[in-house]
């Protein structure tokens, strides 16, 4: 049952539930949703949501979502009620499109987001999403365990590293449970982890050049293990920068903090 472009079924009730707690959705909410499969998450989501929007990659599993979701569930399926004339779920929209391209800004309104998105497009996804942070109020992502903690992790950590920065400076990614690899149908090689992100629309810290700072961010981490003095030597004015701020020249990256990126960023403007 393995699907062509990566993902794997995840079917048990009680955790699709919890996800959807994860994202608080509430019937004011329009909820994009990411790879449907086979659309058991689509029908709980429908549930919760005054709308759910479905964007599915796979043109085969169109026709079987839109089957699947003109048939009224069984109370013995762990769904409790339906929507939608005869008994189908009328409020999800189908759209057969490629979710790292689609136009998210035609959609009408704020919106949340709340997918089991395949393991190879996690991270462009994500910051794709981020492109329309002026519309995207909330994340809920089923990923990869490995990138859940690379996302969330503090600075002193060894999954600290570009993601971690990239992804706290536009939201507040909190790691909300783990998911056994057993849980799904294929199983994946590698358990999962939900994350839900806050997002803001602009940056959570006072970064004056936002290009000059990810500059920083991702030259201090391509030599990762050299001090922050010399994997930043390509910056003119670094030792100046780092002296006016206080900062010790013989850190590794891992150890500055978002806070201290910034403040170095700044001070090398």
């Amino acid at each position: 049952m393995k699907r062509p472009f990566g993902q794997h079924f995840l079917f048990d009730p009680n955790i699709l539930k919890k996800i959807i707690a994860c994202g608080e959705v509430t019937r004011e909410d329009t909820v994009v949703e990411i790879g449907p499969g086979l659309g058991t998450l689509t029908r709980f989501l429908s549930l919760y949501a005054k709308k759910v929007i479905a964007i599915e990659i796979d043109r085969k599993l169109i026709g079987k979502l839109d089957r699947i979701l003109a048939v009224p569930p069984l109370e013995k399926g762990g769904i409790e009620s339906c929507r939608g004339a005869g008994g189908g779920f009328g409020n999800v929209e189908l759209i057969q499109a490629d979710a790292l391209k689609f136009p998210y800004d035609t959609i009408e309104g704020k919106f949340k987001v709340v997918a089991n998105i395949p393991y190879y497009i996690t991270t462009p996804l994500f910051f794709r999403l981020l492109e329309f942070k002026d519309k995207v109020t909330g994340m809920t992502l089923l990923m990869q365990k490995e990138v859940a903690k690379r996302i969330t992790a503090s600075h002193g950590s060894k999954d600290y590293g570009v993601l971690s920065i990239s992804a706290q400076f536009y939201t507040r990614p909190e790691l909300k449970f783990m998911v056994s690899r057993k849980a799904f149908v294929p199983p994946p090689e590698v358990d999962s982890a939900v994350v839900h992100f806050e997002v803001s629309p602009s940056p959570l810290y006072p970064v004056r050049n936002e290009e000059l700072f990810f500059d920083v961010v991702k030259t201090a981490f391509a030599q990762r293990r050299k001090t922050i003095s010399n994997s930043l030597k390509k910056f003119e004015g670094i030792k100046n920068a780092l002296s006016d701020i206080g900062m010790d020249p013989g850190l590794r990256p891992e150890k500055l903090s978002v806070e201290d990126f910034v403040r170095l960023a700044n001070a090398l403007t």
